[in-house]
């Protein structure tokens, strides 16, 4: 498994995390996805194999989020 720390900017309440832990969890190949409000970013473990960073945060910036470099 791989882990990567996503940096996310736009979330502004709990809803926010809810929103993007569902994305990031329904995911193929996402074990977990810890998503943190007062850190702004989401801890993501992931199957390399089967997704990749790019493809995890391209589907939050597509849910109208923003994932610092």
């Amino acid at each position: 498994m791989t882990e990567l720390i996503m940096k996310i900017d736009g979330m502004t309440c709990g809803g926010c995390v809810k929103s993007v832990t569902g994305i990031l969890s329904t995911m193929a190949g996402v074990e977990s996805a810890d998503v943190s409000l007062e850190q702004k970013q989401a801890v993501v473990r992931f199957d390399a194999a089967v997704v990749s960073a790019e493809e995890l945060a391209a589907a939050v910036e597509d849910a109208g989020f923003d994932v610092a470099e």
